[in-house]
């Protein structure tokens, strides 16, 4: 057997890595087991990529643009290679970056494939079938999760389409059918609609970004028709028929039948976690709907085992897998005064055009548990910078308890809120009150006075519209 190590992480994704980064500078002899590419999905497959691929779209819409900003430009184009080069590029210069931060640590990298072995061990077998096992004092589970499969639209690479495929595309399809409406679905719908595909976004709940705010989700609709993205709701699919020519969707809304022809399917309806061949009913770790069972500080309730990030549940975001990776890390070596994660304060973002980011409760949800509320909103179109920018769409919306004055939820939608929201999230975790956000300054002009401005509508205040 291998040496011995305080912390064994399997996976090295944003949740894996970092666990690794923050166990190795509390002391704790570290590795990290990897079957793929340092960074894990979100990395190589997932946030940092897409972001790339939609910065791209982003510039050449602006480019349709350029009448507006006194401007001219001819024979504007793009390149689908290169457009797709540059971002793995991105995300490969970015997974290197991850080996230096290993090395950087001393934390040793092991490829392979690695499951829970009994007490204290894990197996690993690397590519080509070699077997060997190391020792640790705890493991960290952090295999991530995976796209989830529906019956009748199961991915061919070809005609159906994962984000895998999505993120590599050979050609801009003429057509393409988006199932599912939330953040992944609808940035695949906002990127290949910007380079001209007829895109079509199915839905079987109500309302597309089904986990937004109401107001955020009718303000997205509005957006993305406008756009010419077609939106269907409440929709049922009855069968996916794929041709040479590609596939043909049968789908029935409120009682009305209709078939949905497209060059290409995005299946985007969801993850499950990577629970299979990592030992776990074996070591008796508990699985419930494809995820590890953890308490507040990420123990699975087997000794020395935890698990973290999409693994555990949702919310599935990779800024709460590195969280929850420095909490485990921080639980094992001892350290005090330790607090769980609240992940009703945990922020997400969808960078589609608009973009739209969320924290806290929605409205809905506030009521739900209880409360009694003040809501306050700003639109973009009252706000200098963004008239300046061109960049008019959208608003910001607050959650107050009109008792305490507790900020319970901030919803925006509009030009770079993902860059925004992480004010109203420092403010949600300082516990702040309205009076704390009415006596913050903020500059001008810049898009942030609309945070304040939204505040300020909560309680009758608000001075620019």
């Amino acid at each position: 057997m291998a040496d011995a190590y305080d912390v064994v992480v399997i996976g090295s994704g944003p949740g894996g890595y970092v666990a690794a980064i923050r166990a190795s500078q509390l002391g704790l002899k570290t590795a990290v087991i990897e079957r793929d590419a340092l960074g894990g999905i979100c990395l190589n497959w997932g946030c940092i990529p897409t972001k790339a691929l939609l910065r791209s779209a982003e510039v050449y819409e602006t480019l349709h643009r350029l009448d507006e900003f006194g401007l001219k430009a001819e024979k504007i184009g793009y390149d689908a290679e290169a457009v797709v080069k540059r971002s793995r590029d991105v995300a490969g210069q970015l997974s290197n970056g991850v080996k230096f931060l290993m090395k950087k640590n001393k934390i040793d990298v092991i490829e392979g494939s690695g499951r829970l072995a009994g007490e204290g061990k894990v197996a690993v077998e690397s590519k080509d079938g070699k077997k060997s096992e190391v020792a640790a004092k705890n493991i960290i589970l952090a295999t991530g999760a995976r796209a989830r499969t529906i019956p009748g639209l199961e991915p061919d690479g070809k005609t159906i389409w994962t984000y895998r495929e999505a993120m590599v595309p050979k050609a801009i399809p003429q057509s393409i059918i988006v199932v599912g409406s939330g953040a992944i679905g609808i940035e695949f719908a906002s990127f290949y609609r910007a380079f001209g595909a007829e895109v079509t976004v199915v839905e079987v709940l109500d309302r597309i970004l089904p986990v937004e705010d109401e107001e955020i989700s009718k303000e997205a609709a509005r957006a993305f028709k406008k756009r010419g993205i077609r939106l269907i709701t409440g929709a049922k699919i009855e069968k996916t028929e794929k041709g040479s020519g590609g596939a043909k969707m049968s789908v029935t809304v409120n009682g009305k039948s209709e078939t949905l022809e497209a060059e290409v399917v995005i299946s985007a309806v969801g993850i499950v976690g990577n629970v299979e061949n990592i030992g776990l009913e074996e070591a008796g770790v508990k699985v419930e709907k494809t995820h590890v069972v953890v308490n507040e500080w990420l123990e699975t309730g087997v000794r020395g085992v935890y698990a973290i990030g999409d693994l555990v549940g949702p919310p599935w975001l990779a800024h709460k897998a590195s969280h929850e990776g420095v909490l485990a890390a921080e639980k094992i070596a001892g350290v005090k005064d330790l607090h769980p994660l609240d992940t009703t304060r945990i922020p997400g973002c969808t960078y589609s055009t608009p973009q739209i980011a969320s924290v806290g409760l929605t409205e809905a949800k506030a009521k739900e548990r209880g409360h009694e509320i003040k809501v306050g909103r700003f639109p973009f179109r009252a706000n200098g910078k963004a008239i300046a920018l061109g960049e008019t769409t959208g608003f910001v919306k607050t959650v107050f308890d009109a008792k305490t004055g507790e900020l319970l939820g901030a919803h925006m939608i509009g030009a770079e809120v993902t860059e925004l929201i992480q004010g109203y999230g420092v403010a949600m975790t300082l516990e702040t009150t309205e009076a704390d956000l009415i006596r913050a300054v903020f500059p001008h002009p810049t898009l942030s006075e609309m945070m304040g401005e939204a505040v300020l509508d909560a309680y009758g205040r608000v001075l620019h519209t």
